[in-house]
């Protein structure tokens, strides 16, 4: 049994997004929110709020112990991408594309043996 939690439209970039989801991949839950609140970029805090929702999910929906969760799997895709413009020489225009992500994480209960 796994519980899930996902995160859509985040405004960052899914590169950016995977450094952060690549630490913790495979962790306890506990380890995991230790390097989460250890990580200095700009997106920790909506994965670290992703795994408590996942963490959430799994105790109220599957009545599983939090103290026995691990991270089963986690990634991170690509969203919308939104397209801005700015003047260039000549006008002419040069495109921008503010990338956003979809964050999902997969928690378990850790077998027992």
């Amino acid at each position: 049994m796994e519980a899930k939690a996902v995160a859509k439209q985040v405004r960052i970039a899914p590169r950016k997004a995977r450094l952060v989801v690549d630490l913790i991949r495979d962790k306890e839950v506990g380890e995991a929110l230790a390097i989460l609140k250890n990580t200095p970029k700009a997106i920790t805090p909506d994965v670290e709020k992703v795994l408590k929702s996942a963490i959430a999910n799994a105790e109220h929906n599957y009545e599983m112990e939090p103290n026995d969760l691990y991270i089963n799997k986690a990634y991170v895709d690509e969203g919308a991408t939104l397209k801005r413009f700015r003047p260039r020489a000549m006008g002419r225009a040069g495109r921008i594309n503010k990338r956003t992500s979809h964050i999902t994480i997969f928690v378990t209960e850790k077998k027992e043996g």
